[in-house]
């Protein structure tokens, strides 16, 4: 069974008198333990395609399916690590990581003995009380997704987790997220404008066009796993990129002038 179902999808927003259309009839799955991309220019829709997913939005039209169940509209509980990291500047990475675990009635001594435990596999061994401020940008990203792995729930939704690290830090938590995953193989839908970043995380990976977005590829990824860093070098990785390149730039005008600002899609 897919792990989550969008079915003919069309969403739109209101900016001020305006009706933009934002998505036209996407439809996507994600299967149980499958790491999948949606990649697209800034504008896409990418951003509301998570928020559809954690029903956090309804869509104007069209299913949306977790586990089998409809879920369009209702908020449930799915793992969700926004573009920023969030994490409350008054706690402690620990403080910040046990809340979902408190949220779901665990005991603080138990949730705080549980944080302890994944420290170490999360890259962040001796930060437990130390304050967000205090950490560096890959060790926040690290701290956010340790919290959203804390939600008891089998598909995570990230929302370009790494776009705000530099170059070297991104690759180093590219691999570190594939180590992550390997571990406990949940099913991921993983938003990103890097064509990259894409094909070294994915199984597979659907490209998005310019707003409205509309699904213009659905790409299978098979390179050989475990993945390494030499890939990106590869004859596949170039081919792969160059198909991309070619899904990503089939649309490039927008039909009502382009991005609205301070408007996230």
């Amino acid at each position: 069974m897919d792990c989550l179902v969008l079915k003919n999808i069309y969403s739109t927003y209101y900016s001020g008198n305006r009706l933009l259309p934002v998505l036209d009839g996407i439809s996507l799955q994600v299967g149980d333990g499958e790491f999948v991309s949606v990649l697209g220019p800034s504008g896409s829709g990418k951003s509301t395609i998570l928020k559809l997913a954690a029903g956090l939005l309804k869509p104007d039209q069209g299913q949306v399916l977790v586990d089998g169940e409809e879920t369009a509209g209702h908020s449930q509980l799915v793992s969700y690590m926004p573009q920023q990291d969030l994490l409350f500047p008054w706690k402690t990475l620990q403080d910040n990581a046990v809340l979902p675990l408190l949220a779901a009635g665990l005991d603080r001594h138990t949730a705080r003995a549980r944080i302890g435990k994944l420290l170490p596999t999360f890259g962040l061994e001796g930060f437990a009380d130390y304050y967000p401020h205090q950490l560096s940008g890959g060790m926040r990203q690290r701290a956010a997704l340790l919290r959203t792995m804390m939600v008891d729930s089998n598909l995570m939704l990230l929302d370009e987790p790494f776009a705000a690290l530099d170059a070297l830090t991104r690759e180093n938590l590219q691999d570190w997220l594939l180590k992550i995953w390997s571990r406990y193989r949940r099913s991921v839908l993983f938003v990103t404008h890097s064509i990259d970043e894409a094909i070294y995380l994915s199984d597979r990976i659907y490209v998005i066009t310019e707003r409205p977005g509309r699904i213009s590829l659905e790409q299978k990824i098979t390179l050989p796993k475990p993945k390494v860093r030499s890939m990106v070098t590869a004859p596949e990785f170039s081919l792969y990129k160059k198909i991309l390149l070619e899904a990503l730039h089939q649309e490039t005008s927008w039909e009502d002038g382009g991005k609205i600002e301070g408007e996230t899609f």
